[in-house]
């Protein structure tokens, strides 16, 4: 995001009438001080979503901090098992790890202050850290895993610091679970102006996609994704194999490794023997670059973008593409089900139904008035539902309940 980005720039996109309905209830806000904390300032839809909207808080008048949690390798490992668990893996559930969890939030407790009016913890990494306060002020838990089908034995643990909450927010109904606190759902949203989704020209597109390898002269499909399995990369290159049986294109998967993610660097191993093995390895182009730009052009000029995710909290990624007006062919689960209207903006299949994928591929790549039609309802459905001043409303509703 631009570092002297502002609240009116978002204007020429949404309206007047947004920009001042949230001006003016962020002004009742004006003498409070929030506080903000996750696991990571980078990579990852959560970061990606605070990087927007602490600026564009504290812009409105609201005094908005955000701290990120510091850890070791072996917790960062721990926390992902449990991200991985609360999505329905199994997990063993040792006292080590535990005790891990719970002493590496204490030890951060030491030399974070916290004398706010209000807290927001993101996800289960800062989960305890409601342990090690005077708890004088409200404390919201925010979600951003799909917790439909979580383990039962992980959820019972961490069931004990949740119910010290005052609040807890999910992205679906889906994930709602039987809890004594209240609940609601928040969708996350996309910065349109940031450097991930702003237009550029298609000269410097062309240019910029050729640096990388791209020959934007050959239809190409992508995923634009971190590397993990949730995601299902390995799934996304048979697909593409079936494709590419029947018509000449290319396979760009484009993604990173959030720095709390340490199973990161191993699925792209996975996926790099995968590659090397396929008889169309030429025609795919594996990019692990931490780079906005790149993510906007593979997304812009994308024949298709695939979500083929197993597990899916939300998937911002489908947002930009769909909002850049490319068709999204996805799996029909999670988050994903909120953005892509089977049909109209692109199409939902079952994870598992790899020939159903092919086939909406196969036909997106061959019709360009129907790429155009569903691109043109897809950037018109993400722009009245999931952009981040619908985000920054939602949060401004929430905060006039506890502040």
């Amino acid at each position: 995001m631009e570092s002297n980005l502002q609240l009116k720039d978002y204007r020429k996109i949404v309206g007047d009438k947004i920009i001042k309905e949230i001006e003016k209830k962020a002004k009742k806000f004006s003498k409070k001080h929030i506080l903000l904390v996750n696991s990571t300032y980078q990579g990852g839809g959560v970061a990606e979503i605070l990087n927007t909207l602490v600026v564009l808080f504290n812009n409105a008048g609201i005094d908005v901090g955000w701290r990120i949690l510091h850890g070791t390798p072996y917790f960062f490992n721990t926390t992902k098992k449990f991200h991985n668990s609360l999505q329905g893996d199994k997990i063993n559930l040792s006292e080590k790890k535990k005790k891990n969890y719970y002493e590496t939030n204490r030890r951060f407790s030491t030399f974070t202050h916290i004398d706010h009016d209000l807290v927001v913890i993101h996800d289960p990494q800062p989960l305890p850290l409601i342990d090690f306060y005077k708890k004088t002020q409200p404390w919201i838990w925010r979600c951003h895993l799909d917790l439909s089908n979580s383990n039962l034995k992980l959820w019972k643990y961490l069931k004990k610091y949740i119910k010290k909450y005052d609040h807890v927010v999910v992205s679906k109904e889906d994930y709602k679970k039987n809890l004594s606190i209240p609940q609601n759902i928040i969708h996350p949203a996309i910065d349109p102006l940031s450097s991930n989704n702003k237009p550029f020209p298609q000269d410097f597109i062309n240019k910029y996609l050729n640096k990388f390898g791209i020959d934007n002269r050959i239809p190409f499909i992508a995923q634009v994704s971190r590397f993990d399995k949730w995601k299902d990369p390995i799934g996304v290159i048979k697909i593409f194999e079936m494709v590419r049986k029947k018509m000449r294109c290319q396979l760009v998967l484009l993604g990173t490794q959030a720095t709390d993610d340490p199973e990161g660097s191993i699925m792209v191993k996975e996926i790099e023997k995968v590659i090397k093995n396929c008889k169309f390895k030429n025609d795919i182009k594996l990019l692990n670059i931490n780079d906005d730009i790149l993510v906007n052009c593979v997304q812009k000029n994308s024949h298709v973008i695939l979500q083929k995710s197993i597990r899916e909290g939300f998937a911002l990624t489908v947002s930009e593409a769909l909002y850049k007006g490319t068709p999204v062919v996805a799996s029909d689960i999670g988050g994903i089900p909120l953005q892509v209207i089977n049909g109209e903006n692109g199409f939902l299949h079952n994870p598992k139904d790899y020939d159903s994928f092919a086939d909406s591929i196969i036909k997106l790549l061959k019709n360009k008035k129907l790429r155009e039609k569903l691109g043109k309802h897809g950037k018109e459905y993400i722009k009245k539902n999931f952009l981040i001043t619908r985000l920054m409303d939602d949060w401004l509703n929430l905060f006039d309940k506890y502040l």
